[in-house]
């Protein structure tokens, strides 16, 4: 909540230009009688117009935990000068985040968004536009990223040396990873894991990339050595495009069954010579918002999500032609 003895000119959003936003957002705090400002990191969101709100609202859900300066490059072709929305935009506790936001073309913003950031410490770069990088802006943001969270399969950037890679996609698929865990937390189910052999996976809609991502995870997992066990299919199981309707693991006689109902439950089915149960169980969804504070938390590479990644693009039958990112 604002406290009430700030002045409401403060918090209104300022024209600016590269150049001059950084006197522009000291103008500001000036202006609330902030002293003491958060040196945390800088998050630069690549978003289109049409996304844009999504993005802001996924940004304020944050509540100014991880990142206190958020930029915010919105990919429109124009001929003028970038202009920079400069606000300070109010958090839970008092406290207040830098939001700088541009309307530009991806060569414009090449040269907008380094003077933006600020200086020693953590860089977070997520795409959150659906075109796929036309030129060398995500390439050269890469170079000065900590963390690049991405949609990593359809854009086929690689984990690099120095920064680490994030999906989306994975905190998405966490319910069921959970789930399917929770099928072996018996005695009896784990010693069938030595006869497992074959996976077969079906999603909803035309996205096929969480499901081959998951599918790599329980490979990898399993200490599969490759991923010719692993069916996936596309289904009508009236849920979200790419989400899981199915997860089917069997072999040596088990039959192990995750399936997707209604109000997000998930039933369960484990079948094994001389026995076996059923149960149900919530299936934890994150939304957008929680999802990215899930990858903002911690910096680091998260080593399950790699190698799956790398299970996934190295599988023939999955290779689709895409643009690289390196």
């Amino acid at each position: 909540m604002t406290p009430a003895a700030v002045d409401p000119t403060c918090l209104e959003p300022r024209l600016s230009t590269v150049r001059a936003a950084e006197g522009t957002i000291s103008e500001l705090w000036d202006c609330l009688g902030v002293q003491t400002r958060a040196a945390t990191g800088n998050l630069v969101a690549l978003t289109e117009r049409m996304h844009l709100k999504k993005v802001e609202g996924a940004l304020a859900g944050l509540q100014g935990r991880y990142v206190g300066r958020q930029i915010i490059g919105v990919l429109e072709g124009s001929d003028d000068t970038v202009e920079v929305q400069v606000s300070l935009v109010p958090q839970e506790g008092g406290r207040y985040v830098e939001r700088l936001v541009l309307h530009a073309s991806e060569d414009q913003l090449r040269g907008a968004i380094l003077p933006l950031l600020r200086p020693a410490t953590l860089n977070y770069i997520w795409w959150a536009a659906e075109r796929r990088p036309g030129g060398p802006l995500l390439t050269e943001l890469t170079e000065l990223a900590d963390k690049v969270i991405c949609d990593s399969l359809t854009l086929d950037i690689r984990p690099g040396r120095h920064y680490a890679l994030a999906d989306l996609g994975w905190p998405r698929l966490s319910g069921w990873r959970e789930a399917l865990a929770q099928l072996f937390d018996r005695p009896e189910g784990i010693q069938q894991l030595p006869g497992l052999q074959a996976l077969r996976l079906t999603y909803a809609g035309q996205n096929p990339l969480p499901a081959q991502l998951y599918g790599a995870w329980v490979a990898d997992t399993l200490g599969w050595p490759d991923l010719g066990g692993v069916t996936v299919e596309s289904e009508d199981c009236e849920r979200e495009n790419g989400d899981l309707c199915r997860v089917e693991l069997y072999g040596g006689g088990a039959h192990f069954v995750l399936e997707a109902g209604e109000g997000g439950v998930i039933h369960a089915q484990a079948e094994w010579a001389g026995g076996g149960f059923q149960s149900s169980l919530h299936l934890r969804r994150l939304p957008l918002a929680a999802g990215l504070a899930e990858l903002l938390a911690d910096a680091r590479p998260h080593t399950a999500f790699e190698r799956a990644w790398a299970r996934v693009r190295s599988e023939p039958r999955w290779t689709v032609d895409l643009p690289t990112v390196r």
